[in-house]
């Protein structure tokens, strides 16, 4: 079976944890135990989130002034070279060391007409004061938004239309290597619209999950799962009544209203991939995997 495991930020990074190359580490190895045994019996591709060390680059661009900071798809360039040898690493140290392995930087087209570029929601980089804020605002033409007691930079999230480097991708996986690419949500680039071919780098922020979604169907896959620190889809979540959907269908979770911040894109990706290929998706917790990928642990999204 070929199977797409998009990683949680947890996977990499708990909430409240130091951001140490050290703690990354200890991490993407619980992981890698976790999803060992899914590589030696399926094609496996692996994507994952960066937001903890995307942020963490703004943070240290943030002080050294000498030269401006790098965009945001540089640093998904970045961060996903990182993340994707850590991953190898720790997997290969699990696994017959004739499984090869590949980290995949993936540059994934965005529309530039896309409403999202009109509306930014998404936070990255460091907080703020307000005057600092707005002192920036005026400097770079960034946008800022109130984040709790502090701002923050919001850039576009776009929806993700073509992955560039899909071609390779199957390649590999019809080689037997376990692929990672995508982190992040991949690379946003478009092509510049007054110049014919000529592709560029863009300040945005793809979903994670929507990007994967992406991914499974592209490259055919039989399952797609986004492990996360959760069991599952909850209806109420955080009340008394709280209750996991345990087996559901895209039209019935449509019913229902999940927060954009949190479980909201990964129900919508769960239900577009299903929708478009017909295949099963699965949200759940990275422990439970091997459960999950069986078809008896978290909420498993279903045609019929």
């Amino acid at each position: 079976m070929r199977i797409v495991v998009a990683l949680g930020g947890n996977a990499l990074l708990k909430r409240g944890e130091p951001m140490t190359a050290d703690v990354q580490r200890e991490n993407v190895r619980a992981a890698a135990l976790a999803l060992a045994p899914l590589a030696a019996d399926h094609d496996l591709v692996l994507s994952h989130g960066n937001g903890p060390q995307v942020g963490l680059l703004a943070l240290q661009a943030a002080c050294y002034t000498a030269v401006e900071p790098y965009p945001l798809d540089v640093l998904d360039a970045q961060t996903e070279g990182m993340i994707g040898y850590m991953i190898e690493q720790e997997l290969g140290n699990l696994l017959p060391i004739e499984v090869p392995f590949a980290t995949m930087l993936t540059m994934i087209e965005v529309d530039p007409a896309d409403p999202a570029f009109s509306s930014p929601t998404k936070f990255v980089g460091p907080v703020y004061a307000k005057i600092d804020a707005d002192r920036i605002a005026g400097e770079k033409g960034w946008i800022f938004r109130q984040d709790g007691e502090a701002w923050r930079r919001v850039v576009p999230s776009p929806r993700p239309q073509r992955i560039f480097e899909i071609r390779p991708i199957r390649w590999l996986l019809e080689q037997g290597v376990v692929v990672i690419c995508a982190g992040g949500g991949g690379i946003p680039v478009m092509y510049l619209p007054d110049r014919e071919r000529t592709l560029a780098g863009v300040e945005a922020v793809i979903d994670k999950d929507f990007a994967s979604a992406l991914l499974a169907k592209d490259i055919g896959a039989d399952l797609f799962v986004m492990a996360t620190d959760v069991q599952g889809v909850y209806l109420n979540w955080g009340t008394p009544d709280a209750r996991l959907i345990r087996e559901s269908t895209p039209s019935e979770l449509k019913n229902y209203p999940f927060p954009a911040g949190s479980m909201g894109p990964k129900v919508e990706a769960a239900c577009q991939f299903v929708e478009e290929t017909g295949k099963r998706a699965a949200i759940g917790a990275l422990g439970d995997i091997r459960a999950i990928v069986a078809g008896d642990a978290g909420t498993q999204v279903r045609s019929l």
